[in-house]
């Protein structure tokens, strides 16, 4: 069976991200989630839907919800979604 979104999962994918991938939240904050106003991002949880992320404006915390394409079967699946979004994102930007 696919590891499923739990929330160990869950917070491992997130605090990967936010530690190390930062300037690719605040791009899916800004292409995706529609706040281009965005000076930081931070991902708060991901599930097989999509991802809650909250954006920093004008020193406001915006809370954003992404949904993805397609249902994500499992943490795999999510590691080459993100990817793929963050090239989307680099080209939409």
């Amino acid at each position: 069976m696919p590891d499923q979104f739990s929330p160990e999962v869950s917070s491992r994918i997130c605090n990967h991200m936010n530690e190390d991938h930062a300037n690719a939240v605040l791009l899916y904050a800004q292409v995706f989630g529609g706040v281009s106003q965005a000076t930081a991002a931070q991902m708060l949880a991901i599930d097989a839907q999509g991802m809650d992320l909250t954006a920093q404006v004008n020193g406001e915390s915006l809370p954003v919800r992404i949904q993805f394409d397609h249902v994500l079967a499992d943490s795999e699946d999510a590691h080459h979604t993100l990817i793929a979004m963050v090239k989307q994102a680099r080209v939409k930007a």
